[in-house]
């Protein structure tokens, strides 16, 4: 028997084809038996330092006979899930928390103090997930198994330290350099030939879409004025001259699709683009197999309006998603526990982040929450239950390295967020492309919410069966009427409050 064995994998090793060389591993295996090799063989070269050299995404389950334990591992910034839990004395892990739900040994429990927390945020935070005694593996972690006890260790954070030795002009440089590396491996990757991107409005996908070897474009439109991107992204392509499509969503298709989302996200997510993603992966499903989406840079290097506006001081900043105050969830809640804080999941990394810059502070909370809990859980679970493999090559560790190193004041930069990113892109896409305000990945739902002709579902699970037995109907009301007659800032909270209602009645 050998020593290692590879239990689970799900992900992407981007630098594989160097990895075969340094491991001596045959390039031309199988996919899943090469990457089986060069999985084992770097565990057993580098032990549990392996995460260093490996580049991609990645959630992996070892085995080490001669330890006689199991090595649980996910990638530094957390692009593909895992969970795990103990039951009948066996360590169970997945990426899919929907696996670990069906297992015969496991117990299904709704954990309350889950609910609070999302209120809180929008999507399930932290290391705690919606049931009981399952865990979310956190990002740059790694959990350890020796057939009785589960010890968790970090072996990663997301750490800035700004390098003032040098000018805005030279970390473009260097962007645009590690750029071209990133998506060399991508396009000299001969088990994948054909790849297509996704394509918004803003310059993050517009240079992914550029500088990559995706033959055609695709994004998704509506009908709605004000929440359509397709111009914008058709302007891109034709102006790169690549390929281009869209996909119109139309009210009824959103929200027909909604219990699909929350089914295969496993746990609810109160972002409304998850939806949306959803859609777009089944159309280019038709096309392609393998999809390029810029996930990441807005959280490496300054992209959210929260970033530049400054905290009060004394604030912790609760990261760039916070839809509902204590206070309000509170109103909301029939069992509101005031011991579980907003500030629970946040307060020991923000307190670790004491004396660096404001920016650097927000980004690594974000990077260690946000981006894991909302942004990755719902482009891993959507594209994965579309069959899509979906590659997010600005989430790699490398442009997260150089980001590190960039000064705030680069980052926010005569009048533009992500100035340096930026600069770097004007190589692949003209200054109005690559200078253009941030497009954000706005929904209608915000308006169809409050539309009779669409929200008939919406109304009869916000104040149904399932809702009586968490919320507080009085509240809840004042809460959607308020929404009705124009305070359209509370459509976030409304979503969020009814996809766990759409969760709970598909899982309980």
């Amino acid at each position: 028997m050998n020593r290692v064995s590879i239990r689970y994998f799900s992900g992407y090793i981007r630098n594989w084809r160097s990895l075969c060389k340094e491991l001596s591993v045959l390039e031309l295996l199988d996919k899943k038996e090469r990457e089986n090799q060069i999985l084992e063989k770097a565990y057993v070269k580098w032990d549990m330092s392996m995460m260093e050299h490996i580049y991609g995404m990645f959630a992996i389950a070892i085995w080490d006979d001669q330890k006689k334990k199991l090595f649980c591992i996910r990638d530094q910034v957390g692009q593909k899930q895992m969970f795990y839990t103990v039951a009948d004395n066996q360590f169970i892990c997945s990426g899919d928390i929907n696996e670990i739900i069906a297992h015969k040994s496991v117990q299904k429990r709704l954990n309350i103090k889950m609910l609070q927390q999302y209120l809180f945020y929008g999507y399930p935070i932290g290391e705690e997930t919606f049931y009981q005694g399952i865990y979310k593996l956190l990002p740059g972690h790694y959990a350890e198994w020796d057939g009785q006890n589960v010890a968790v260790k970090c072996y990663w954070k997301p750490v800035f330290e700004p390098d003032r030795s040098r000018s805005a002009d030279d970390w473009a440089e260097e962007i645009k350099n590690t750029v071209t590396t990133i998506l060399d491996e991508e396009k000299n990757d001969t088990d994948c030939p054909y790849k297509e991107s996704f394509l918004s409005g803003g310059v993050d996908s517009s240079y992914l879409f550029a500088a990559s070897d995706a033959s055609c474009a695709n994004t998704i439109g509506y009908e709605l004025p004000g929440f359509d991107e397709s111009v914008l992204a058709y302007n891109t392509a034709k102006t790169v001259g690549k390929n281009f499509r869209v996909k119109i969503i139309s009210p009824k298709e959103y929200f027909d699709r909604i219990p699909t989302v929350m089914d295969k996200m496993g746990q609810p997510l109160g972002d409304a683009s998850a939806v949306a993603f959803s859609l777009g992966c089944s159309a280019v499903k038709e096309f392609a197999d393998v999809v390029y989406s810029g996930e990441g840079i807005d959280e490496f290097f300054g992209g959210y309006n929260a970033h530049k506006n400054p905290l009060k001081q004394d604030w912790v900043y609760l990261t760039c998603s916070h839809i509902m105050s204590e206070d309000v969830v509170k109103s909301l809640m029939l069992n509101y526990d005031s011991s579980v804080k907003a500030v629970d999941p946040i307060i020991s990394v923000w307190n670790e982040t004491d004396g660096q810059d404001e920016l650097s502070r927000k980004l690594t909370v974000d990077i260690s929450f946000w981006l894991e809990g909302d942004i990755y859980l719902n482009t891993d679970r959507t594209s994965s239950a579309c069959g899509i493999e979906l590659h997010t090559p600005f989430s790699d560790l490398r442009l997260f390295n150089v980001a590190r190193k960039i000064p705030a004041e680069y980052k926010f930069m005569l009048g533009h967020n992500k100035y340096v990113f930026r600069k770097a892109a004007v190589s692949k896409l003209p200054d109005e492309v690559a200078f253009r305000k941030k497009v954000g990945f706005a929904v209608p739902v915000r308006k169809w919410l409050a539309d009779d002709r669409f929200n008939r579902d919406v109304t009869d699970r916000l104040f149904g069966d399932t809702s009586k037995k968490f919320f507080d109907q009085k509240a809840l009301a004042e809460l959607w009427q308020s929404y009705i007659k124009g305070e359209d800032f509370l459509w976030s909270r409304i979503y969020a409050l009814y996809a766990f209602i759409v969760w709970y009645d598909l899982k309980f």
